[in-house]
């Protein structure tokens, strides 16, 4: 299946896409709390490998069955893929270095950075503009941010560090892989599919060298029925996150990506307010996470009311380099 170079993506396409890694993005969070906390797995960087792997296998039977295209590996696959993978993995060391060193609060305010990391780095790299209503709203998001947890400022210099990487590694990772996805190139799936065998490698040397490896195999569940069934079920979700992140990007950018990201987490609170039974009601709280949700709002807004004028690059995200004729 030959992607599309000439069609510009319909609202339908731009809003589904959205709609699919916000979902994807939520239900994986559901199926690793559940593994990583309820049973106890000692391993996320094992549970990363399964979905690299699953990633890899699915991609792999869907070019031998002609369902996808995209190119067969030569000498100059790696400098096209490059520095995705570098990007990935660096994203993965940092997030979890910067999850462990800093309260969940404090973590979700400084990762909401990724935004106008985001939006600064399409500026430089794809040569974007976006609307002062857009960046007002991004800005917003910090700040709302910023409120939710404004009981919650403590201070950890090594946690700050690792977790501005992550912010910078996530920018980075996203505004690249829509540089990369030119259909005339690699394409969405041939990035998809480089990308996670070369990240394979060097995640496993990581997860053997420091032991992860060994308390994975040894783990007490792998007998369990209802814990494989959860493993393999997170594999997929990983492998979707992937796919609908990618195509996210693909119909619309990396910043409404990072955004749709920020949307989700406060929906999760909202739900862990009435479902959740720990949330700890502060009126400072509610009041960060309403901004931080109508900046994300208002984004939406005016990047899908933007496509009803084509002719307005001010006011709208660039057409992606890849859909360009």
């Amino acid at each position: 299946m030959e992607e599309p170079d000439t069609v510009l993506p319909s609202r339908l396409a731009r809003l589904l896409s959205a709609l699919f890694y916000g979902t994807c993005s939520f239900l994986i969070v559901l199926v690793n709390k559940a593994l990583l906390t309820t049973y106890g797995f000692p391993s996320p960087i094992v549970l990363g490998i399964g979905q690299m792997a699953t990633t890899i296998i699915i991609l792999y039977v869907s070019k031998l069955n002609k369902i996808i295209h995209f190119p067969d590996f030569d000498k100059k696959i790696p400098g096209k893929v490059f520095p995705l993978p570098l990007l990935y993995v660096g994203n993965h060391i940092s997030g979890l270095s910067s999850t462990s060193k800093l309260s969940l609060p404090m973590f979700t305010v400084l990762r909401k950075f990724t935004i106008p990391l985001t939006l600064f780095l399409e500026a430089i790299i794809l040569g974007k503009q976006y609307s002062l209503n857009i960046i007002l709203s991004v800005l917003a998001i910090v700040l709302g941010a910023f409120i939710a947890a404004g009981s919650d400022l403590t201070f950890n210099l090594e946690g700050y560090i690792f977790v501005f990487l992550n912010d910078i590694f996530t920018a980075a990772n996203g505004v690249y892989t829509k540089q990369k996805m030119d259909p005339k190139e690699l394409g969405k799936y041939g990035v998809l599919f480089y990308n996670a065998c070369f990240m394979l490698i060097p995640t496993v040397i990581i997860s053997v060298s420091t032991g992860d490896f060994q308390q994975a195999t040894e783990f007490s569940h792998w007998k369990n029925v209802l814990f494989i069934l959860q493993f393999l079920l997170s594999c997929i979700l990983g492998f979707l996150l992937m796919y609908s992140t990618a195509l996210c990007s693909y119909y619309n950018s990396a910043l409404t990506t990072a955004v749709v990201g920020a949307i989700k987490n406060v929906s999760v609170a909202y739900i862990g307010m009435l479902v959740g039974g720990d949330y700890i009601f502060s009126l400072l709280n509610f009041i960060g996470l309403n901004i931080c949700m109508a900046g994300g709002l208002r984004y939406s807004f005016l990047t899908l009311s933007s496509q009803l004028k084509p002719k307005q690059p001010v006011d709208e995200e660039s057409i992606p380099l890849d859909l360009k004729s």
